[in-house]
């Protein structure tokens, strides 16, 4: 049997990059340790918990996986051979506004142009997504992939590439208007941004969007049966049928370097372990270079960098155990996985002003997802839990105290304008603002679940900082894995694929 001691490979952190990486060498044959702070369960931000009542099952980060079906690193893994089953709603999301009109998205395109906003703009929908079915799996590829990734782009074609070129750089918000018509259908790829940091007007912000709002079509919004927790289980499973190890309550500390190289890690509770061939930090970039390195293994300009490293916003959380489901005025919200709750462009863009000047928005915009619709094991019969956030500053004037009260009841205003009578179905909740996510998982600064900012100028070689965007870091033998390096944000499992990949290259 494996001792703790002796591994070819230590990853830091078991998120999914952390487990996917691990996984990714346990099958070339490397001996992997993954240790994790957490006393009691792995998985990070993607995981599941009894937070407001006992029997009901929420996701405590991330409860909605566009690319579940469509990753990479989960397609060759076989995520299902380890148990995993992925569920999908009639409607993928529902973008409900207080006038009445909406736009959902649904991966059963005849559906879907019936409910976009206008006959119109339901037609255009359905006709962008079969053109981007047929170039899914190379885009993919090429955003995904270990930057620069110039052979899946030559393969979807000159006009192909040419489509997709006009459509992606501009923003977002210039994208809606020059697609449709209606408002509803005009506010959809734009608050896709704001699952990051991404607002309407901001330059070349449209990629992101667009591949949140297409792959809702194909593969959709799907949600695993049980909770995030499944997905992080599947991957401890296969990590562990190839000869992988997990450690739980191991908080690391230290990344020793000796020679230049990453020799071993400290663990809070004194012991050091060695690493015969490298560690890989599914961390925060910041935690890596400036705590979790020593001063002198770290060029100055480096340290400089992530001193003035952005973050994207923070990030405002609410759960719910409710009694019956949300009575949504729109009929469609009542089949959708997820809910959007934004009137506008312009409204959108008001929100993101607010953020961005450090205020708590007056009307948020929300992330709504409703998982018992499809998955009824996480609640007892006949009850439901809602998963709602919105997007806040980081770092908040005066602190969080007593505005995180406040700024929960601002968020049920909202859903009750949207839904008469949601008050009433709520039986407890559960609120979670951006320090009470720092403290739950490190990589969550400020709140930030995106490893920090998604703008394009913190993207492709400047992510997280150049020249160190493969991977690879100024210290041989650890290589940064987690969301903070390309392709970022988005539970996809390939910043740890990449990583593990480049690791045991040049272990090889």
């Amino acid at each position: 049997m494996q001792r703790l001691n002796d591994p070819d490979f230590i990853v830091v952190g078991s998120g999914p990059n952390g487990l996917v990486a691990a996984n990714v060498l346990a099958r070339r044959g490397f001996r992997v340790l993954v240790l994790e702070a957490h006393p009691r369960r792995p998985g990070g931000a993607v995981a599941s918990e009894e937070l407001t009542l006992p029997g009901f099952v929420h996701d405590v980060g991330a409860g909605f996986f566009s690319f579940g079906r469509s990753s990479p690193a989960f397609r060759e893994l076989d995520l299902e051979a380890a148990g995993l089953r992925w569920q999908n709603a009639p409607f993928e999301s529902c973008h409900p506004a207080l006038d009445g009109s909406y736009a959902c998205i649904a991966r059963d395109l005849e559906l879907q142009a019936a409910h976009f906003g206008s006959p119109r703009d339901g037609a255009t929908f359905a006709s962008l997504a079969r053109f981007h079915a047929g170039i899914e799996r190379h885009l993919l590829d090429a955003l995904l992939r270990p930057f620069p990734t110039l052979w899946p782009l030559a393969r979807m074609g000159v006009s192909a590439l040419g489509r997709l070129a006009g459509l992606l750089l501009r923003s977002s918000g210039s994208l809606a208007r020059s697609l449709f018509e209606s408002d509803a259908a005009r506010r959809v790829l734009p608050s896709l941004g704001l699952h990051v940091d991404v607002g309407p007007e901001d330059m070349l912000g449209a990629p992101l969007p667009y591949v949140l709002g297409l792959t809702a079509t194909t593969g959709g919004y799907a949600l695993p049966v049980g909770g995030a927790q499944a997905i992080t289980n599947a991957l401890v499973t296969l990590l562990e049928q190839h000869g992988g190890r997990l450690k739980l309550g191991a908080a690391v500390t230290r990344i020793i370097v000796r020679g230049g190289r990453a020799q071993a890690v400290a663990v809070a509770d004194g012991e050091e372990i060695a690493a015969r061939l490298g560690v890989l930090a599914d961390t925060s970039a910041p935690g890596l270079y400036l705590s979790l390195l020593e001063r002198g293994d770290v060029p100055h300009w480096v340290r400089a960098r992530m001193r003035r490293f952005k973050l994207g916003f923070g990030t405002f959380k609410l759960d719910f155990a409710l009694s019956a489901p949300v009575p949504w005025t729109v009929e469609a919200a009542r089949q959708s996985a997820v809910v959007h709750a934004g009137e506008s462009i312009d409204d959108l863009a008001r929100f993101v002003r607010e953020v961005r000047g450090g205020k708590l928005p007056e009307r948020p915009y929300l992330v709504v997802g409703q998982h018992t619709l499809v998955d009824p094991s996480r609640a007892p019969a006949g009850m439901h839990t809602l998963y709602v956030y919105s997007r806040v500053p980081p770092y908040l004037h005066g602190g969080w105290k007593d505005a995180a009260a406040r700024f929960a009841d601002r968020v049920e205003e909202r859903i009750e304008g949207l839904a008469p009578g949601f008050r009433k179905t709520i039986l407890a909740r559960h609120v979670l603002a951006p320090p009470d996510l720092e403290a739950m998982d490190a990589n969550l600064v400020g709140g930030d679940l995106g490893g920090g900012s998604n703008a394009w100028n913190h993207q492709l070689v400047f992510r997280p900082v150049f020249p160190y965007f493969r991977y690879r870091t100024p210290v041989r033998g650890l290589y940064l894995c987690s969301s903070y390096a390309h392709p970022g944000a988005g539970v996809h499992g390939m910043c740890g694929y990449n990583a593990a990949t480049i690791a045991a290259r040049d272990a090889r």
